[in-house]
């Protein structure tokens, strides 16, 4: 069963505009069903996963493009990196666009050398697990804190209770798992992680010890949703600190995981400069730390994390299905005022709380007074012209409705993302 997926139109949007057009995100993420269902008639298919096709494209790459010629799609790129000086040849030659479809699952050791050989030829499209409004066959939007837009789109989602919400972040976001007969769940995670240390890690990041990173990954999935410390990382994995950093680039290159920079500039003096780190599939999430059910999980002391994380999850992914970059931040300062999300666009600054509850108060947005401060023209002097405008600002929560907590917030149910 194909579910359509919000990002189609910007896949063809970018297909039309490059003579390359690459579809990057985590294995399982759907991006060779995608590409196929979008393939007009006469494109050609080709997998590197085949290991024939790879070592003919890896030994002798002018033989491969003469076998393989466009418009083809090309799965798995970052199994023969050999192949893209060759590409750019031929894309400068054709002049058309989309002649070349690529997929990639690991940026990490991929990016350096499409950026390089492709530079100014190539549309980059990140693909991760299915929306919430994929998965409930809603039609996607960005997510915006506006009451405006908000009250319009209640009226097209569906409602979902608690145990909807956390039933839906147990098992994660992988097509496969929302098939009409899906793998069983614990299955389906195993052999996840089994292929991923084994044929990603391995292979192309050069980690020598799996069981050692295997162990990092449950580490860091343990922490998702709060600040990162590579020092506590480092001491826990019993790794150097400059190891945990590197294994971490790794996992938010392979886009298991997000790091969410703050936000600081020159007037909120304060602000501490750590970013936080998000699990992107909270079913991944689950796996890894071992919890045994949608209820276990929701009853535990994780559950807030498991939470800010999914909807995280849910307002990234909303950016990224339509082809944007997502323009998303945090704020926390020296007196420990944190706001979880902070959306910027426009010179506007968005405030987003995420609490687990079903009708949290006031108390709630009190720290979105932390930000005033952007709003006094006073105190920008000659920068006046960088002066950034509070906009309205959302408690994303399990409220029942889209309720106003003042003139300027609202709380809304975690079901309207």
């Amino acid at each position: 069963m194909y579910i359509k997926r919000a990002i189609e139109s910007a896949v063809l949007k970018i297909s039309k505009t490059f003579p390359v057009l690459l579809v990057t995100g985590p294995r399982q993420s759907g991006k060779t069903t995608l590409l196929t269902r979008l393939a007009e008639e006469g494109r050609k298919y080709v997998t590197l996963d085949d290991p024939d096709i790879r070592r003919m494209a890896q030994n002798d790459p002018a033989l491969f493009m003469q076998r393989y010629t466009p418009p083809v799609l090309i799965d798995e790129i970052q199994y023969a990196p050999e192949l893209l000086p060759y590409i750019k040849m031929a894309v400068d030659q054709s002049k058309r666009r989309g002649d070349y479809w690529l997929t990639g699952s690991q940026m990490f050791h991929m990016m350096k050398n499409v950026s390089e050989s492709l530079a100014g030829r190539v549309g980059i499209v990140n693909l991760l697990g299915l929306s919430l409004s994929e998965i409930n066959g809603i039609e996607s939007e960005t997510f915006t804190t506006d009451p405006k837009r908000l009250t319009e789109r209640i009226c097209q989602v569906k409602k979902m209770g608690l145990n909807d919400i956390f039933g839906l972040i147990f098992k994660g976001a992988m097509p496969a798992l929302y098939d009409e007969d899906p793998p069983e769940l614990e299955d389906f995670y195993r052999s996840y992680i089994n292929t991923y240390l084994q044929r990603d890690i391995k292979d192309l990041a050069q980690v020598a010890d799996e069981m050692s990173f295997y162990n990092f990954m449950t580490i860091v999935a343990a922490r998702t949703a709060k600040p990162v410390n590579y020092d506590d990382l480092a001491r826990d994995a019993g790794i150097s600190a400059p190891t945990a950093k590197k294994w971490l680039s790794v996992l938010t290159s392979s886009h298991l995981a997000a790091l969410v920079q703050p936000y600081h500039n020159n007037i909120l003096k304060r602000a501490v400069k750590t970013p936080v780190l998000h699990f992107l599939d909270t079913g991944l999430c689950a796996y890894l730390l071992k919890w045994g059910s949608a209820e276990t999980l929701e009853a535990g002391l994780m559950s807030g994390a498991f939470f800010e994380s999914w909807v995280f999850s849910e307002i990234y992914k909303s950016y990224l299905n339509a082809g944007k970059e997502p323009p998303l931040y945090y704020y926390r300062d020296k007196e420990k005022r944190e706001i979880d999300i902070l959306i910027y666009s426009d010179a506007v600054l968005y405030p987003i709380e995420v609490k687990k509850a079903a009708s949290p108060g006031k108390e709630s947005i009190r720290n979105f007074s932390a930000l005033n401060p952007m709003m006094e023209l006073e105190q920008f002097g000659e920068l006046g012209q960088f002066k950034v405008e509070i906009g309205s600002g959302a408690v994303i929560c399990m409220a029942n409705d889209l309720l106003p907590i003042n003139q300027k917030n609202w709380l809304v149910p975690a079901w309207l993302i």
